[in-house]
């Protein structure tokens, strides 16, 4: 089946959040019985990682709630806005960098933050928290902002894909 809609999670090195919110979106579209119509990957604003597998404490922390882990680092490049239909930023830093690369309205227009589409998020503070220097309760943290960011993602997934 060819997907119908393509979605990239982006962060800063793409270690850590993207694959995580990569990891649950898979499974949430999995459970839709979607998989196949929409497919999903992740990238970092940066190089810095690039070819590295995802941080071991994500790793776990991924594990450990069911989900799969499989995951190489790799930078978000320009030229996929034209293949993209939504680029989703883990943080506004993030949100900033990518909307710098776009190069057109209608690229700009395909970036969104993930916790927008958390009902239950304050307007005022969507951006999911950088774990990379902290503890497994960090990545604990940023798999249930995942979680109930792509929880609303696949509302507004299915609203567009049937």
């Amino acid at each position: 089946m060819v997907p119908v809609m393509r979605i990239c999670f982006v962060c800063t090195g793409n270690i850590c959040r993207s694959p995580m919110a990569e990891q649950v979106m898979r499974e949430r579209l999995a459970e839709a019985g979607l998989e196949g119509l929409v497919a999903v990957d992740s990238a970092g604003t940066g190089s810095w990682h690039e070819g590295d597998p995802a941080d071991e404490r994500a790793v776990r922390v991924l594990r450990k709630a069911g989900y799969g882990s499989g995951h190489v680092a790799r930078q978000f490049h320009p030229e996929w806005f034209r293949r993209l239909d939504l680029v989703i930023a883990l943080d506004q830093g993030h949100e900033r960098v990518l909307r710098r690369l776009a190069r057109t309205p209608e690229e700009a227009a395909k970036i969104r933050l993930l916790r927008s589409y958390d009902p239950g998020a304050d307007a005022g503070e969507l951006d999911v928290p950088d774990p990379y220097y902290g503890d497994e309760a960090g990545f604990e943290e940023v798999l249930r902002l995942c979680e109930a960011g792509c929880d609303g993602l696949l509302a507004e997934v299915r609203s567009q894909v049937g």
